[in-house]
């Protein structure tokens, strides 16, 4: 797995973003709303066989927020029934930006382990919601799961691509982006040590995390994590021109997907087989969004009624 030891200043979190003032729920204001986002969590953490409570508003986050619910917790409706744990939004920066997290304490006192689960990307800390349960058996073990910043239900602050800025700035920039904003949730939380958890973009992360702060982390958990090689010569012709069809040719007639040495887009052929004009303008186009924070969720996320038939389609 590549990981970058350039330094960059820690990414500043702000407020506002043009991708949300030209949110499309500005037309259907009433179709989503953070309540059904909370009540759908609830339900699917409930299939895990969790109970979970959530402090009033306007409570504080973090350990003190831990605290609070230790003592009085606050719970919506009927006492849910299964494995006592927590939601809560913990604060990172003082400006209103969060981490949203899940947790689940051991009741036995004494000295305690804790495990801190991250995800992939396109996903939430709801990945997991088949483990919560047998994880939480484990005696001695404090469990935690979070939904990285910008994903999930935690906040979504601007992000700044630098588009214009080398490979190796922008790559050193994103990683800042995400280990610092962990870190700091760490800090508030007062865990002092860890065993960090990441499945797949979640386990990249984790993994420049444990390089940058190693001291923190007591072992490190790899779930099918993606690594970031170096791009093959030739790779960014390839997505200029959309080349890639080969492969797809190949597997509908059974055929390996590429030769064993030679790339499916720098096959002799490829330029016959190569996407026409409204294909290529598509793949740039989409392109174009990516390097400008359009990403598929947000058009998921904003395309109201029409985002979950997106989600089906694909």
């Amino acid at each position: 797995m590549a990981a970058s030891t350039a330094t960059s200043p820690a990414p500043v979190w702000g407020k506002g973003s043009v991708a949300s003032a030209l949110s499309l729920r500005w037309f259907w204001p009433s179709w989503s709303s953070a309540k059904d986002d909370h009540q759908a969590e609830l339900a699917l953490l409930a299939g895990g066989g969790l109970a979970v409570k959530t402090p009033p508003a306007g409570a504080a986050s973090g350990a003190a927020a831990a605290a609070a619910l230790a003592a009085d917790a606050h719970t919506e409706g009927a006492p849910p029934v299964g494995i006592p744990a927590e939601l809560t939004d913990v604060d990172i920066d003082g400006t209103g930006n969060y981490i949203h997290t899940l947790a689940i304490r051991s009741a036995e006192s004494g000295p305690k382990h804790s495990l801190v689960m991250t995800h992939g990307y396109f996903t939430g800390l709801g990945f997991y919601y088949r483990n919560f349960a047998a994880l939480s058996q484990v005696r001695g073990w404090d469990v935690y799961a979070i939904d990285w910043l910008g994903m999930g239900r935690s906040a979504r602050p601007p992000y700044n691509s630098r588009r214009t800025e080398s490979e190796d700035k922008r790559v050193a920039y994103a990683e800042d982006f995400f280990v610092e904003s962990l870190e700091e949730w760490r800090r508030r939380m007062g865990i002092e040590r860890m065993t960090l958890c990441g499945h797949s973009f979640g386990g990249y992360m984790s993994t420049l995390y444990a390089l940058r702060y190693p001291e923190r982390v007591e072992k490190l958990v790899l779930v099918s994590p993606i690594g970031i090689p170096e791009a093959p010569p030739g790779y960014d012709e390839a997505l200029r021109r959309g080349y890639g069809l080969e492969r797809a040719r190949r597997v509908s007639k059974g055929m390996p997907p590429s030769s064993d040495s030679t790339p499916d887009y720098q096959e002799p052929n490829v330029a016959a087989e190569s996407p026409g004009p409204m294909r290529i303008a598509l793949f740039r186009t989409a392109m174009a969004l990516w390097e400008r924070n359009y990403s598929p969720q947000w058009l998921v996320r904003n395309s109201g009624p029409l985002g979950r038939r997106l989600i089906n389609s694909y």
